[in-house]
């Protein structure tokens, strides 16, 4: 192979140099030569999605207040990367989700107080994850790529047309699990999108501490797949980018890695205190790229979104909203033999034993009372 076709493939797989943009901050439409912007009825489905993201976060930042829930790692700024990595998969695709993805976790059709079973501590999961196909939340950082990469390996050697789609936050990037799944996706060839949600911080370590390169998406190069930049609080274009590379991965070429370029507009959760690394000025720059804004003014001004519209959406969120605040605040029916049901496919003797003597106690304890 000559040296200038060896150039011209490198050259492919480059991510641009400014992120894909389809509608800028101020809601004007913006056309790309490469991407074509979403019609105006999934501009509106994601509108919806986007109004009823934005109250689950909120709702979600009041419960863990009301101590309803143990913690809550808000995605509110970031919610336009959440919907249009559920709303560009196909019924038999896969999400792979981490601890801040709840609201993509909801979208793709998971209840909203089956998702938060994880995050108020009753279990590890409360949704059967072949049901709506949404992988378990995971909290330690990056270990979902690797479940996906063999998700979709095993997907590719039934048969199957099955596209996975892995999240992350760009703190996961300084994983070893990041670049083993990267790795690990593109020697096989498998049908695989890495999402990257850069948010700017790993809790409080910023984007400069974590990486030298010119941007997240340039690691992909490293490993023979394409990379490619967008705005994050672009809907739109992050509706089109993400297709083409869900559509990629179905034609059969392989994985691809888009990064997401975003801020998490609040604390990393409610345990962690922002004002320490981060200045006001900073954050509040970023309230004017909020992403319902811009999608809501270009939808508005070609009359695709009426009063009406909007009214039903908000109603439809609040609904939401409410079914999750009465479901967090009913005390959870919790039976002490749990502790023993869920440890061994077959219960042995000495755990029989250790519930027997539980019982025991228990039933001295209320004879007592």
């Amino acid at each position: 192979m000559s040296q200038s076709r060896v150039s011209a493939e490198a050259t492919a797989l480059l991510p641009r140099d400014v992120p894909v943009q389809l509608v800028t901050p101020a809601g004007d439409h913006t056309p790309d030569t490469a991407y074509a912007t979403p019609d105006d009825g999934a501009l509106t489905r994601a509108y919806a999605a986007l109004v009823a993201g934005r109250r689950i976060n909120d709702q979600c930042n009041a419960l863990v207040r009301q101590g309803r829930l143990a913690v809550y790692p808000s995605s509110n700024g970031q919610e336009a990367c959440q919907i249009a990595a559920a709303q560009v998969l196909e019924d038999t695709d896969w999400l792979f989700p981490t601890y801040r993805d709840s609201v993509s976790v909801i979208t793709r059709g998971v209840a909203a107080e089956d998702t938060m079973v994880l995050l108020r501590g009753d279990w590890h999961s409360g949704y059967d994850p072949h049901e709506r196909r949404v992988a378990p939340q995971a909290t330690p950082l990056a270990t979902q790529l690797l479940h996906a990469v063999g998700f979709a390996h095993a997907a590719k050697l039934r048969g199957e047309d099955t596209v996975v789609l892995a999240m992350c936050g760009d703190g996961a990037t300084s994983e070893g699990d990041f670049h083993e799944a990267m790795n690990f996706a593109a020697v096989f060839g498998l049908a695989v999108v890495f999402f990257i949600q850069n948010n700017e911080f790993a809790i409080s370590v910023p984007l400069s501490r974590q990486t030298a390169a010119p941007s997240l998406a340039h690691k992909a190069i490293g490993y023979g797949m394409p990379g490619q930049r967008v705005d994050g609080n672009d809907v739109a274009a992050l509706l089109s980018v993400l297709g083409e590379a869900v559509d990629r991965a179905r034609r059969g070429d392989g994985p691809s890695l888009v990064e997401a370029h975003t801020y998490r507009m609040l604390a990393h959760t409610n345990a962690d205190d922002d004002t320490r690394y981060r200045e006001h000025e900073a954050v509040q720059a970023w309230t004017e790229r909020d992403p319902l804004d811009r999608v809501r003014t270009l939808l508005r001004d070609r009359g695709a979104l009426t009063e009406e519209l909007e009214a039903e959406f908000a109603e439809a969120a609040e609904r939401t909203a409410a079914e999750l605040r009465e479901a967090m605040h009913a005390e959870p029916v919790v039976s002490p033999e749990d502790l023993f049901t869920h440890v061994f496919a077959e219960r042995p003797a000495s755990l029989d034993a250790q519930w027997h003597t539980l019982q025991d106690e228990i039933s001295r304890t209320e004879a007592d009372a």
